[in-house]
C-alpha cells in the first residue's frame, strides 16, 4: 500500500478524505490493525500548545513623511525594544524582549509582566501599538524621531518567524536543592517538591514523525491559528540522540523553524506569557498534518504516551552547570497521571503545555482538511535527520572557553 500527497489532495478536494487526530488513530489501529487503517486513513493531524522561546515577528511599518531610517537607530513597541538593524523601516520584535525600565530580577523573583510576546499577542488582537523610534538622519532619510500608533491592519507586512519551535521531546524539570528556583520550566519547589514538563506527548508533531519522513522544509502547517510553513530546521535541531526501538527520541531532539502571516493568526493561539523569576515568552499553537503514505508512516503515528520517555533533570545544579547527570526516565503516561516516583519519593507533576488545547488544534486542522480548506504540501527538502541522507553536524553543547 502506498499513497502520494497528490492523491491525498485529490481526495481532499473531492470531499472523500479520511482525516483523524493523532489521539484518535491509536484506537482505530487497535480496532482495525495497521494494514487496514493505513488503507483507510489519509491524514493524521497533530497539535501542540506551549511556551516557545525563540519566537518573534518581523514588521514593515511603512514610511513616515518625511522618511526616517530606523536601521542603526532605536525602536520601541509599547516600550518594548525591537531590533532595527535590518533596513529603514523593517524591525523585529522577539518574544523575550523586555522594556528598558523592567526591574527584571533586581527584586527576586521578577514578575516580567510585559514583554515581546505580549506585544505580538496585542498586535494580532488588532490593538493599536505605540511606536517610538529614533534615527540618526541622512540626506534620503532626514527625520530623526517618530512617535505614532501602528495597527496590524495598516502596516505593510507582519510575519511570525520562530526559529525554534515544536521541540521533539524535552526534559522533565525538578529541583534537588533546599530553595525554590525560578526557571523557564516554571517554579520548581525544593527537595523534589514538583516536576514540570512541556510537550503534548502523543499529540506532539515531531513525536508522530520521529524520523522526519513527512515533515520537512516547505511543509504547510497550522500556526498561531492561521496558515504557516516549516522554513528550516530549528536551532539546536539534534536528531542524533538515544531513541526507543520504534524511533521515538528519549531526549530533546529535532526542532522546527516556522513562518507565517501574522495577519491571519489569532490571539487565542499566540499568548504573551510571563515566567516568574525568568522572563517573558510566547505560547504558540502549532498543528501539523501527517500524510499516511505507507504503513510505516502510520505505525509512527500510533505512538502513545506509554511509548514516549523523557529524562528527569535537576535544574538547581545539573542543568545550569551543564552536567550530564540524569535522575531517571519517565513515560508521558506517568507524567499525565499527575505523579512520578523519583529517588523513592512521589512527586506531583504539571505540564507547561496544554493537552486539551493541543487536542483542539489537531481537531481544528482536521476540520480544515475535511472542508477542503487546507491542502497538504510536498516538502521541498527533508530536515536533517538520522535517515534523511543529509550530513548533520551534532549539536555542540559545551562550555565556551573563558
Amino acid at each position: 500500500m502506498a499513497k502520494t500527497i497528490t492523491e491525498i489532495n485529490e481526495k481532499i478536494q473531492q470531499g472523500k478524505s479520511v482525516v483523524v487526530t493523532a489521539e484518535e488513530i491509536i484506537d482505530i489501529v487497535k480496532q482495525k490493525g495497521v494494514k487496514m487503517a493505513a488503507q483507510e486513513v489519509d491524514v493524521v493531524t497533530t497539535g501542540t500548545f506551549g511556551p516557545m522561546c525563540s519566537s518573534g515577528a518581523y514588521l514593515n511599518i511603512g514610511h513616515a513623511k518625511p522618511r526616517i531610517k530606523l536601521g542603526g537607530g532605536r525602536a520601541y513597541l509599547n516600550d518594548v525594544p525591537a531590533y532595527t538593524g535590518l533596513a529603514a523601516v523593517d524591525i523585529f520584535i522577539g518574544s523575550n524582549a523586555l522594556p528598558d525600565d523592567d526591574p527584571r530580577n533586581r527584586v527576586h523573583p521578577g514578575e516580567f509582566n510585559y514583554g515581546g510576546g505580549h506585544v505580538i499577542e496585542e498586535l494580532v488582537a488588532g490593538k493599536n501599538i505605540a511606536l517610538v523610534a529614533t534615527g540618526y538622519g541622512t540626506d534620503c532619510y532626514p527625520r530623526r524621531r517618530l512617535e505614532s500608533w501602528i495597527n496590524i491592519k495598516d502596516i505593510n507586512e507582519a510575519v511570525l518567524f520562530n526559529i525554534r519551535n515544536a521541540y521533539q521531546n524535552y526534559n522533565v524539570a525538578v529541583n534537588l536543592s533546599d530553595r525554590t528556583i525560578y526557571t523557564y520550566m516554571g517554579v520548581l519547589k525544593p527537595q523534589l517538591g514538583n516536576a514540570n514538563y512541556s510537550t503534548a506527548g502523543q499529540l506532539s508533531p515531531l513525536l508522530n514523525d520521529p524520523y522526519y519522513k513527512t515533515i520537512g522544509i516547505g511543509t504547510k502547517i497550522l500556526l498561531g491559528g492561521g496558515v504557516g510553513f516549516v522554513a528550516w530546521q530549528g536551532t539546536q535541531h539534534n536528531p542524533n540522540v538515544l531513541r526507543t526501538e520504534n524511533g521515538v527520541p528519549r531526549r530533546g531532539a529535532g526542532t522546527l523553524s516556522v513562518i507565517g502571516d501574522l495577519k491571519q493568526m489569532k490571539p487565542r493561539w499566540l499568548l504573551g506569557t510571563s515566567m516568574l523569576g525568568y522572563g517573558c515568552t510566547l505560547t504558540v499553537g502549532i498543528g501539523i498534518p501527517i500524510p499516511i503514505l505507507s504503513e510505516e508512516i502510520l505505525q509512527y503515528t500510533v505512538v502513545s504516551d506509554d511509548d514516549i520517555f523523557a529524562p528527569v533533570i535537576d535544574y538547581s545544579e545539573a542543568y545550569p552547570q551543564m552536567k550530564s547527570d540524569l535522575l531517571s526516565e519517565v513515560s508521558y503516561a506517568q507524567l499525565r497521571s499527575g505523579k512520578i516516583l523519583i529517588q523513592g519519593k512521589e512527586v506531583p507533576t504539571a505540564s507547561l503545555s496544554s493537552y486539551p488545547k493541543a487536542v483542539e488544534i489537531a481537531t481544528t486542522l482536521k476540520e480544515w482538511i475535511l472542508r477542503g480548506e487546507f491542502l497538504l504540501t510536498e516538502p521541498v527538502a527533508p530536515l536533517p535527520g538520522v535517515e534523511s541522507g543529509i550530513t548533520f553536524k551534532p549539536l555542540k553543547e559545551r562550555p565556551i572557553e573563558e
